[in-house]
């Protein structure tokens, strides 16, 4: 950890962070730290007089939740916006929650759409392998030709 992020991280002194130092903390490109800003996820931090930016220490946890955020399935763009609400005083703590269950809901119906499509496949792999099973080895069996004898919705992806 170089100096500038290990003062801003241990001391109570309130110090910032160049576009990089934070960038390397939070493990994400710069170029993602400005697209957090353009969303309105990353408040626009000061600039130096050459134009440098310099972000506030608190910078790097508010990173780390977005990525997590983004990792449970929020978009940007839902950030902005509950993060926007907090930030003017509100508390978006129901929504968050409405929005996380609501996503937990659609996991739990791709997770039966996969299990339909696993069943489906494992179903498809014994017909081909019956199919197979009646053909010389080098003779070809039809097998993606079968595919159009199946009844309508069985051939549905994720």
């Amino acid at each position: 950890m170089d100096t500038a992020v290990r003062r801003a991280t241990l001391t109570s002194h309130p110090a910032t962070l160049s576009a990089g130092q934070l960038a390397r903390l939070s493990g994400v490109s710069t170029d993602s730290l400005r697209h957090y800003e353009r969303v309105g996820v990353l408040p626009k931090p000061r600039r130096t007089p050459a134009g440098y930016r310099q972000y506030p220490a608190e910078a790097a946890a508010r990173v780390r939740m977005i990525r997590r955020a983004l990792a449970l399935g929020f978009t940007l763009r839902e950030l902005a916006r509950v993060l926007g609400v907090r930030e003017k005083g509100g508390a978006p703590c129901r929504e968050v929650r409405a929005m996380a269950a609501a996503k937990l809901a659609e996991l739990d119906r791709q997770l039966a759409e996969l299990a339909a499509l696993r069943d489906h496949l494992e179903q498809l792999l014994g017909n081909w392998d019956a199919r197979l099973g009646g053909v010389a080895p080098g003779t070809r069996a039809g097998l993606l030709e079968a595919l159009g004898e199946m009844p309508a919705g069985k051939g549905k992806t994720v």
